[in-house]
């Protein structure tokens, strides 16, 4: 009897709330610590960050306008659809880590409580960063914290799926839109997690996810023009200095977070939510009626 071939899925990237194929035609098939094959994934091309780039920035100005409670109700209903698929989130991030399944429930419902996590800073990450300041002149001011815009995130060395929801809840939890790249090794949980995003009420743009090569993909997310910040994750200082020197040709904000630190609790804490804010202050004048200040 001749042996099966065996069909693998072939799992696409996620842009703009759809499921397009690569640009490029190309894929790859990643493998395991166990040599196990994990799918037919496809290669992102230089294209494919430019549409991604196109569709964050065409949702960013609606998505910060919605309301705090409207944004953690959406980062929550995520959380609750990831739970109730998380029997096969376990069974997906145990192939594809090469970890026994205790080891992946615990890393997913880490994810889930991740996401709860920054859903309850929705409403309240204002009220800390935001303040009234003293002036020496007739004048109320006030600084407000507001997203910072687009931001491109890309998943290095050692962060795999609980990185990759840690920093699109952080994100998107400021208002910001995010087009970030999957760890190579990694990419069954990410597609299969774009899944969960189109199906709790996130809309389309918010996220992209893109699969491929980092090698490939880095410089175009670092200098893409219409890119806000950049989130580096799980690079050395040596690694990160040229994308550094090609995010300041647009002055993006630039964050390098290590594997560690998206992948414990410390990213837990509303300074990760402030790395992608910026702080307006507004003047507001006043005049004074009978020895008293009043706004006008």
């Amino acid at each position: 009897m001749a042996e099966r071939l065996e069909v693998l899925k072939t799992f696409k990237i996620y842009i703009n709330g759809a499921f397009p194929r690569t640009e490029s035609g190309r894929y790859y098939v990643p493998t395991n610590s166990k040599g196990e094959r994990l799918g037919n994934i496809c290669l992102s091309s230089r294209k494919d960050v430019r549409n991604a780039v196109v569709a964050a920035r065409k949702a960013q100005e609606a998505w910060a306008g919605r309301s705090a409670y409207n944004n953690s109700q959406i980062l929550y209903r995520i959380a609750e659809n990831l739970e109730s698929r998380k029997a096969e989130f376990v069974a997906l991030v145990s192939k594809e880590e090469s970890i026994t399944a205790v080891k992946a429930k615990e890393i997913v419902e880490t994810s889930i409580d991740r996401l709860i996590y920054f859903a309850g800073w929705s409403d309240k990450f204002q009220q800390l960063f935001s303040s009234v300041n003293p002036v020496a002149s007739s004048h109320f001011n006030f600084s407000m914290a507001e997203a910072t815009g687009v931001v491109s995130a890309i998943c290095g060395e050692g962060v795999l799926f609980e990185g990759l929801v840690s920093a699109i809840a952080s994100i998107i939890c400021g208002g910001n839109t995010v087009v970030i790249l999957a760890n190579e090794n990694a990419p069954l949980s990410a597609i299969s997690f774009a899944e969960v995003l189109q199906h709790s009420d996130v809309p389309a743009g918010i996220v992209n996810i893109l699969t491929g090569k980092k090698e490939e993909l880095e410089t175009y997310l670092s200098s893409h023009m219409d890119v806000n910040a950049l989130l580096l994750m799980g690079y050395t200082p040596k690694q990160s200095v040229k994308l550094e020197e090609l995010a300041t040709e647009n002055l993006k904000r630039v964050r390098v977070w290590s594997a560690g630190k998206v992948n414990s609790v410390e990213v837990e804490n509303p300074y990760s939510i402030q790395d992608f804010l910026e702080t307006k202050t507004t003047w507001h004048p006043v005049e004074q009626i009978g020895g008293a200040a009043a706004g006008y």
